[in-house]
């Protein structure tokens, strides 16, 4: 006679915390390579700069402010580092949470109040994108604090994924291929503005923000509008990713290696004087299209 026995409860795997510490570590090694590689790159960061961090309270500018704090303490360049907050008087910001995390790692910080909030909502009809006409203001403030303090570098947030997504939003809506450099002058030239991030993918920083627990404030101006292009183009580069991992990191790596002779930028290229013959005669657009015979000896 067979007796059933019963099956033995399956033994629950706890995560193992040095596991998890062990990736964590090998995640923060991996961006303090990528940023001070860009920073090599492009020569973001120079002996004496006063770099103007700034901070939104996202995932993004946590984990720049967090990465420059420590390749500062080895870095062979000496440099100041200044976390700049805009509180753009939101309805329901949580001013308090800034000072206090920026206080308790010790980092020098401002904040900037400067109400743009009650503009955008007053010029922008309910329900249309505000994100560009904030974001000027905003830059606007940024470039000013900047000059009035002595600020030599400033410091954005933009991810390898910002600057992918942003290509195809110039090539798509604006029918040019240009994008988000990792540093740029500002039109008026006073301002070298740096992205320290622009190596790093958003899925680390999503990883190490909720590792390492920054108090996140979420952008309740923009965030929840629907249809946003940027939006719309962040969908279409995960579907790629999905269906094709490495994706995204190919085209990054492509916006690093242009060849402007393979393209059709006649500002960039001179294709007229390619293969042309010395002496040989040559014609503009208007006698082209003018469909003039060219005259011919007698």
């Amino acid at each position: 006679m067979s007796v059933a026995l019963p099956l033995p409860e399956p033994v629950s795997r706890r995560p193992d915390p040095r596991q998890a510490e062990r990736e964590q570590a090998k995640l923060a090694k991996r961006l303090r390579r990528q940023v001070g590689q860009a920073i090599a790159d492009y020569g973001m960061i120079e002996d004496g700069d006063k770099v103007m961090v700034c901070l939104s309270g996202g995932k993004d500018s946590y984990t720049m402010l967090d990465i420059l704090l420590q390749l500062q303490k080895k870095a062979p360049v000496r440099f100041e580092l200044v976390a700049v907050n805009l509180d753009q008087k939101q309805p329901g910001f949580p001013e308090h949470v800034l000072p206090e995390y920026l206080r308790s790692i010790g980092v020098p910080f401002h904040i900037i109040e400067q109400d743009t909030y009650s503009v955008v909502s007053r010029v922008i009809p309910q329900g249309k994108t505000m994100c560009s006409l904030c974001s000027r203001l905003r830059r606007g403030a940024l470039y000013t604090f900047a000059e009035q303090h002595g600020f030599t570098k400033i410091a954005l947030g933009h991810h390898r994924d910002d600057m992918v997504a942003t290509f195809f939003m110039n090539l798509f809506h604006h029918a040019r291929l240009s994008g988000m450099p990792p540093k740029l002058l500002s039109d008026d030239g006073r301002h070298v503005v740096i992205r320290p991030l622009a190596y790093v993918r958003e899925a680390d920083i999503v990883r190490y923000a909720e590792a390492r627990g920054f108090p996140i404030i979420p952008c309740n101006l923009c965030g929840s509008q629907e249809n946003l292009q940027r939006r719309q183009v962040g969908q279409m580069l995960r579907q790629w990713e999905k269906e094709h991992p490495g994706r995204v990191e190919q085209i990054a790596r492509a916006l690093a290696d242009v060849r402007p002779s393979q393209l059709a930028d006649r500002n960039l290229f001179d294709f007229l004087s390619l293969g042309h013959r010395e002496g040989a005669a040559r014609a503009d657009a208007h006698a082209w299209l003018a469909g003039e015979p060219h005259a011919r000896d007698e």
